[in-house]
């Protein structure tokens, strides 16, 4: 594994964040959380060029979380939105592209079957600009039923991004659905649910974070991002991370620690 965080730790902008990041990290997962058409507040070819420098310098690697604003469903702007990020950051050779997919309908529905086929539309014309269907990372979602994202899977050769602190807010058991999607996985989000999510990783008890990190040890080689957004949070997040790892590796087992 390779375990990372956000590029919004301190305040200030994307580079300055991975500067601080490198050695401390070995992913950022480059956020972009406002865009428009015209590509505004993308990095430049200058700060691309620089993220590589420090990439090489560091071995960091960079996942790319494309805009939040994007509804790419629904609407044609939201995708070539989107084909401007996934050109502007390629260069970076991420492990992968989050993809939020928005919309809702109930499982086993005609409306899940229409939004999984818009979807598809939209996913194969990112995969193309992206380099393949499988760098796209699609997200659990804590509005959606995660039985959408097994739809997706199902229908589309796509990566998933699974966000365990989406699963736990919902109240629901992730160890079932890290069964089902880690063979398909590239990226796993973690992070503390206290009344709202991306809390502290250190907000989580040893009973419930625990059996997650045993299943990552067990059987996940991607990348860890802990989807926290101040240092505070990082340093606690970092902490509980390895406290975990020792604990499930003390269990007389041959794991191995990231």
């Amino acid at each position: 594994m390779r375990i990372g965080t956000t590029s919004y730790i301190i305040p200030a902008d994307i580079l300055t964040n991975v500067r601080w990041l490198a050695g401390r990290v070995q992913d950022v997962e480059i956020v972009i959380f406002q865009c428009d058409e015209l590509g505004t507040d993308l990095p430049d070819a200058e700060c691309v060029a620089e993220l590589i420098r420090i990439a090489a310098e560091h071995d960091v690697t960079y996942t790319i979380h494309l805009p939040l604003n994007l509804r790419l469903v629904e609407d044609e702007r939201s995708v070539t939105t989107a084909l401007r990020v996934i050109q502007a950051t390629r260069d970076l050779k991420p492990s992968g592209y989050v993809v939020h997919l928005d919309g809702n309908a109930e499982p086993g529905s005609e409306q899940l079957k229409s939004w999984v086929a818009q979807s598809g539309t939209c996913l194969y014309r990112l995969g193309e600009a992206a380099g393949g269907l499988d760098l796209l990372c699609v997200e659990n979602l804590d509005g959606q039923s995660p039985a959408m994202l097994d739809a997706v899977l199902e229908r589309t050769p796509v990566s998933c991004c699974i966000d365990v602190g989406h699963l736990w807010k919902q109240g629901v058991d992730p160890l079932p659905c890290l069964d089902a999607w880690l063979p398909r996985c590239r990226v796993v989000h973690l992070h503390g649910v206290d009344g709202t999510d991306h809390k502290a990783l250190s907000s989580t008890s040893d009973d419930t974070l625990d059996p997650v990190i045993e299943q990552l040890v067990n059987g996940f080689d991607g990348v860890v991002t802990l989807e926290i957004f101040n240092e505070r949070d990082l340093e606690q997040s970092l902490a509980a991370f390895q406290r975990s790892i020792r604990r499930v590796s003390g269990q007389g087992s041959s794991r191995h620690q990231p």
